[in-house]
């Protein structure tokens, strides 16, 4: 019975203990006498914290993230000092050299893949069989084109591979000026290869009768003409670049689809009137090896007319619309 008694008076003053440490729970709350009740309350509480500090950082990511899509060129947040976001989720200024050389080599597969279908169409080069190339197979083989390079590089370097769409997004403020004459010094390297390439693979005809596939106005097209196709054509391809490469909002994986179809249907607009170029890379790079400089202030001006009207009007306007805030 001592023993007991014992037992009862060292519980009784422990609870007298926990009642004076903790004045409310005399108050009419929940008693800290029961331990299952203290681990059950303070797991839940910690559950909560948790989630909520989830909650809290998760807010924080997306509102950088939106941020960083509305602002372009800015820097964005968490990346490394000195780099800005560029297209499809590239980061630009941290390794200019390996952003260059994705573009030359991009810009060289676009040119070289697009003359080199063009030199075997107007050639009559047979693929396999009777059948030959046609203006059809040209378009496709420029938005097939880019279409792969998107998903190649566009993480990258951005997968400009075109000098209108560099100054088109400068223009904004979606790409930073100090790499303006990097990227296009790269893309008219690249663009020179592609030509070098198809002039390897269809030997002097594809120069003396093709000229490397360089882009010309029509017969019975003048050149005013020919530069308001060019601007046209290029406007559209330049809208659907930056759309879908520098908003967040839109849908994932799309992007490489988008512009390879943008670019598809723009050589099928403009090919029977300009050729289709909406990228003096791809024309000045034939061009110079092939010493054919017809109407060379069309494909120079017009698509990077295009492309700044595109980029301006989608940035002033249109990405504002639908936004909540």
């Amino acid at each position: 019975m001592d023993e007991m008694g014992r037992r009862e008076e060292e519980a009784r003053r422990e609870a007298g203990e926990r009642r004076r440490s903790n004045p409310r729970g005399d108050a009419g709350g929940p008693r800290q006498e029961d331990p299952a009740f203290d681990e059950q309350r303070y797991g839940a509480g910690e559950g909560r914290s948790r989630r909520g500090d989830r909650t809290v950082r998760g807010s924080s990511e997306a509102s950088g993230r939106i941020r960083s899509s509305s602002s372009g060129g800015r820097q964005r947040s968490g990346s490394p000092r000195g780099q800005t976001g560029g297209l499809y989720g590239s980061e630009i200024g941290g390794d200019v050299l390996g952003s260059a050389i994705a573009e030359l080599v991009g810009t060289f597969i676009l040119v070289f893949t697009g003359t080199a279908v063009v030199a075997a169409a107007v050639l009559l080069r047979p693929t396999a069989g009777p059948g030959i190339y046609d203006s059809l197979a040209v378009a496709l083989a420029f938005g097939l084109a880019l279409t792969a390079i998107v998903a190649a590089i566009g993480h990258v370097s951005g997968a400009h591979v075109n000098p209108a769409i560099t100054l088109g997004l400068a223009i904004t403020n979606k790409f930073p000026w100090q790499y303006v004459p990097v990227y296009i010094g790269a893309q008219l390297v690249g663009g020179i290869l592609g030509a070098v390439g198809t002039w390897i693979a269809y030997r002097s005809e594809a120069r003396r009768l093709v000229d490397l596939g360089a882009t010309i106005p029509a017969e019975n097209v003048g050149d005013l003409q020919a530069l308001v196709v060019e601007i046209l054509v290029t406007f559209i391809l330049m809208f659907i670049v930056i759309s879908v490469a520098t908003d967040d909002r839109a849908p994932a994986g799309v992007a490489p689809l988008a512009v390879g179809f943008a670019l598809a249907c723009g050589v099928l607009i403009a090919g029977p009137v300009t050729g289709g170029s909406l990228n003096p890379a791809r024309t000045l790079g034939p061009m110079i090896l092939a010493g054919e400089f017809t109407a060379v202030w069309v494909y120079i001006v017009g698509p990077i007319i295009g492309a700044a009207l595109a980029a301006l009007l989608y940035d002033r306007f249109v990405s504002k619309a639908g936004s909540s805030g």
